[in-house]
């Protein structure tokens, strides 16, 4: 008999990371496979699933304008015990830190279905830094049975605070099984290749494209004040273009509009699907953040990383120098763009630094630890 799984993701981050997976572990032919969207993100998550083919077994539909936190917890859990009445699976994969990360792992646990947990180790040590998001991923670690670690931090982590050695693994990061697949997607298409092309007929070729991302909660209020300055300080330069896809949140795009909005080196435009911000990643120099995806992403394309945050909970990136930890004040954040840019060597050694988050074959490792228990390679 067929061992039951269940893949639950509702976000466009876990999308992504999770695609690979789906697929390894159907190309199993122990396992079957079904898949449960929370949808958390509607409509970022649904562009994700349709770039890598994926199809919703079930869908909870959760998202709802100005819920809390609670509000989704509770929902998530309610809709996982009717998934769990109607298929019930003999283990439920989660990846990552999110509210439906931690409801879903709490849902399976109230009814004794094993939890796999991708990306799992993953810490700051700080419960309000990145909020909620270091407490998800410590609850969901805490009622996980198999825990797939991105890296041997991430696996000592886990150690330190006395997972079981046999359940714990390191696989590498998801996230870049996904980058290379979507790369080929994008490389062999040679409509969607000139569709990119045409999409952004405002980036200068003669400036540096600098592009940003920002959606932290912990950076709410003063945080993104302090961004939006940093921003405007590098986009003063004549030399750069500023892109700057804005979140949806309003607490993220009123600072944005009000400081960086109307300025002539800066371009605010409304979210990218993934393939087109891989697109954008791609043809930027440098990239400024207070995302974890990005963090991961942009090593494997050679572009150096700013992150506009006070703590990450992937200290590798700063120890393999992919990425420059800058905090979250005007001046720390603006001088490590400014380096990156009038420092030719110095930019060279990030761009060159090698990813330390795999090898890309880390869906297949997880499938095969679903499947057997046990990891070959």
């Amino acid at each position: 008999m067929k061992k039951k799984i269940l893949v639950v993701f509702g976000t466009r981050p876990e999308a992504i990371k999770m695609a690979p997976v789906v697929k390894a572990c159907k190309a199993r032919p122990e396992l079957e496979v079904k898949v449960c969207v929370t949808a958390q993100h509607r409509q970022m998550l649904d562009q994700v699933m349709e770039i890598f083919g994926l199809k919703a077994d079930f869908d909870l539909n959760v998202m709802a304008p100005n819920q809390t936190l609670a509000d989704v917890t509770c929902k998530v859990l309610k809709g996982m015990e009717e998934v769990f009445a109607e298929w019930k699976p003999d283990m439920i994969l989660v990846q990552g830190d999110t509210t439906t990360v931690m409801a879903a792992a709490l849902a399976a646990f109230y009814h004794k279905i094993a939890i796999g947990h991708v990306e799992a180790g993953l810490r700051t040590g700080n419960l309000y830094s990145p909020w909620p998001e270091e407490a998800n991923r410590l609850i969901a670690g805490c009622l996980a049975n198999q825990h797939y670690a991105p890296t041997p931090r991430s696996r000592d982590n886990l150690l330190k605070e006395n997972k079981d050695p046999a359940t714990v693994f390191v696989t590498g990061n998801t996230v870049i099984d996904a980058l290379h697949e979507a790369v080929k997607i994008m490389d062999g298409d040679a409509a969607l290749k000139a569709r990119l092309a045409t999409q952004f007929p405002f980036l200068d070729p003669a400036k540096r494209l600098v592009l940003v991302t920002g959606h932290r909660r912990e950076n709410f209020g003063e945080g993104f004040i302090h961004i939006c300055n940093a921003i405007k300080r590098v986009a003063s330069r004549p030399d750069v273009q500023v892109v700057y896809p804005m979140h949806m949140n309003p607490n993220v795009r009123k600072p944005v509009n009000e400081i960086l909005g109307g300025l002539a080196n800066v371009n605010l435009i409304e979210p990218l699907d993934y393939l087109s911000f891989l697109y954008m990643m791609r043809q930027s120099y440098l990239i400024m953040t207070d995302s974890g995806g990005v963090q991961e992403e942009a090593p494997s394309l050679g572009k150096p990383v700013i992150v506009m945050r006070d703590t990450t909970e992937r200290p590798e990136a700063v120890d393999a120098g992919t990425v420059i930890l800058a905090g979250t004040e005007t001046e720390s954040m603006a001088s490590a763009a400014e380096r990156l840019l009038d420092d030719a060597a110095f930019y060279d050694k990030m761009a060159r630094a090698v990813n330390p988050y795999g090898d890309g074959l880390a869906a297949r490792r997880i499938a095969e630890l679903v499947a057997t228990g046990t990891m070959q390679s």
